[in-house]
């Protein structure tokens, strides 16, 4: 499905993708690339994974291993150099990934000139010396299943934030949230297990990597650290409902991004995204496991 560049979505990421291209000797930063689509950091990670098929850094690196291709078929440029700006600090290293790339050396390359495409990108999106006017939707296959809105009440919060990769994290936050609330009789028909992933490991640290186990409360009560007190906004929400592990959510997110998002009319709040847990995993088989990802919308 080729992508409209009348969509805002297409629009905004198009400049994205404009100003990579212009740009790949400069320093990239991320928050700027995310302003110049007018997301929060977090947002427009999953949004142009969602929409490209790929994520910002692999994006950029595949662009400049296209140029270095285009240098080495057209000028004597060396390989070193060559390589050096296209991200390599050695010509061992940037021989070894343009071989894996492009299935030729640097130098088969510059021996046969150009006479190859590229292989195929999800968006068909390519190193251009030109203004790119459109890309591809990233089809993943899928549709989105379960989706609704609903306006929530502030949910106010009790949560143990833990840090490093999240299958990690989030087992050392929910023991110690477990063994605080259990004792407490915290755990209830009514009680809301909620999980917020902070940070996208695709372009954060592992050891930086935020995850905070929460649960919903009911009334007043005394905490000490590393239990937390706080709230989730009220307003409109997107909730898709994900059946199965959680290590399928990134799937499910990506189909979020890549279909719903792009063709819904609507834009991501700058608050925190959530997952509310529906089953428990200890009793539960991992196909059976519902998750409803909440997204928070303006």
């Amino acid at each position: 499905m080729k992508l409209d560049t009348k969509n805002t979505y297409a629009a905004r990421l198009l400049k994205v993708l404009n100003h990579i291209q212009r740009n790949l000797d400069e320093p990239l930063e991320l928050e700027k690339l995310a302003g110049l689509a007018h997301f929060s950091v977090s947002h427009f990670h999953r949004v142009f994974k969602g929409m490209l098929g790929e994520t910002i850094m692999d994006h950029l690196r595949r662009i400049r291993l296209e140029r270095a291709f285009v240098r080495l078929a057209e000028t004597q440029d060396t390989v070193t150099d060559i390589g050096l700006s296209a991200g390599y600090d050695s010509p061992e290293a940037f021989s070894r990934i343009f071989r894996k790339t492009f299935g030729l050396s640097p130098t088969q390359c510059r021996s046969q000139g150009w006479t190859r495409l590229f292989p195929q990108a999800p968006s068909g999106v390519h190193y251009s010396t030109g203004e790119l006017m459109e890309f591809f939707l990233n089809d993943t296959g899928a549709a989105v299943m379960n989706v609704r809105l609903e306006t929530l009440p502030e949910i106010r919060i009790a949560s143990v934030r833990q840090t490093g990769p999240y299958m990690e994290s989030a087992e050392r936050a929910w023991k110690i949230l477990c063994g605080w609330a259990g004792p407490k009789g915290l755990f209830g028909p009514a009680t809301m297990i909620i999980g917020i992933s902070h940070d996208d490991p695709q372009c954060t640290p592992p050891e930086e990597i935020r995850y905070d186990a929460a649960i919903s409360l009911m009334a007043e009560i005394a905490v000490e650290p590393p239990v937390a007190l706080g709230s989730l906004p009220g307003g409109e929400y997107a909730i898709f409902t994900h059946q199965g592990p959680y290590e399928g959510l990134e799937d499910t997110y990506k189909i979020i991004m890549g279909q719903w998002a792009p063709t819904s009319g609507r834009e991501f709040a700058d608050t925190p995204w959530f997952e509310v847990y529906r089953n428990d995993p200890a009793t539960t088989p991992p196909a059976q496991l519902i998750t409803d990802i909440h997204i928070p919308l303006k």
